[in-house]
């Protein structure tokens, strides 16, 4: 249990709200998330401010940390659990709104390949950094990208393997996108333990992320690069 019993959540300013918020899902009080979500609606906070500074803040300081070695990946995976739970109640209205996202992504683990804990960690870390996240889960033929790319209109591609004998079909899916003429359209990163940053380059991925932490930082990078030579 957090200590929510005996902050009344009226009293609180937005700003400690906010903090709140970021302490909570932190510690992954999925209920209390839910409570102080509301509450933020409640009083009249657009739905954007409250995933941008509420949630989404949170979730960085949890990458940051995880990145450092202060959490591990049964905390993190708690913190995602009560984003979840806090977007929950904030997604339809993000729909309603039209706010915006920082960009839409497919993630799965490639065809051969049954393991899922590290992309399932990174699906989360995503959608908690302000990306719409399709995660596609393992075994995953091409027809099974390029089919969920093109039906949710996808700029990032994420693909996983834990097997030496799996990590060359993100070659292949590379390589399919490449002759569709569709290779440029889409930020297409990595991961893996058998991975390396030499094995991205020579696949023509646009990088090798060594965890989640990583995998929230590049998509960023690439997201601003991208909108920054768009518009």
């Amino acid at each position: 249990m957090s200590d929510n019993d005996e902050i009344i959540l009226e009293d609180l300013s937005n700003d400690e709200l906010f903090e709140l918020m970021q302490d909570d899902l932190y510690d992954g009080y999925a209920d209390e998330i839910v409570e102080e979500v509301r509450e933020a609606l409640g009083r009249g906070l657009a739905p954007y401010e409250i995933l941008t500074q509420g949630l989404v803040a949170g979730m960085d300081i949890v990458g940051e940390d995880f990145r450092d070695g202060v959490l591990f990946v049964p905390e993190v995976l708690q913190a995602a659990k009560a984003m979840k739970a806090g977007m929950h109640v904030l997604r339809p209205l993000l729909v309603e709104t039209g706010a915006p996202r920082l960009g839409t992504a497919v993630i799965g683990t490639v065809k051969g390949d049954i393991h899922d804990i590290g992309q399932n960690l990174v699906s989360m870390m995503w959608e908690g950094a302000g990306l719409e996240v399709h995660n596609i889960g393992i075994n995953n033929s091409v027809e099974d990208y390029l089919e969920a790319l093109e039906k949710h209109h996808a700029n990032v591609l994420g693909m996983s393997a834990l097997l030496t004998t799996t990590m060359p079909y993100m070659k292949v899916v590379i390589d399919t996108l490449k002759e569709l003429g569709k290779r440029d359209d889409i930020i297409v990163l990595v991961g893996g333990a058998p991975l390396s940053s030499a094995f991205a380059e020579e696949i023509e991925a646009d990088a090798y992320c060594e965890d989640a932490s990583e995998a929230v930082v590049r998509v960023k990078e690439f997201l601003r690069l991208r909108k920054g030579i768009v518009g």
